[in-house]
């Protein structure tokens, strides 16, 4: 099966950070996993579970990130 078909297997690893398709990004939002903190930028919720991603653990406690999206996927990177 293709990684576009297996949103927690396709994570790149790019310059500034990683990217992630945008339909998985979604899913994170919508379960809860990450949420915006008022100021632009986005922090894992410890409470709610986080899907898997074969390349381990890209959202850990306490780390705060700002997310862009572009070209079906989004740039997620640690601030």
């Amino acid at each position: 099966m293709a990684d576009e078909q297996q949103p927690f297997a396709d994570v790149r690893e790019e310059p500034s950070g990683f990217s992630i398709p945008e339909l998985k990004w979604r899913e994170l939002v919508f379960v809860g996993a990450v949420r915006p903190t008022g100021d632009g930028a986005w922090e894992r919720d410890r409470s709610r579970p986080m899907p898997p991603f074969r390349a381990g653990d890209l959202f850990p406690a306490g780390a705060r990130f700002v997310a862009e999206r572009h070209e079906g996927r989004v740039l997620v990177r640690r601030i």
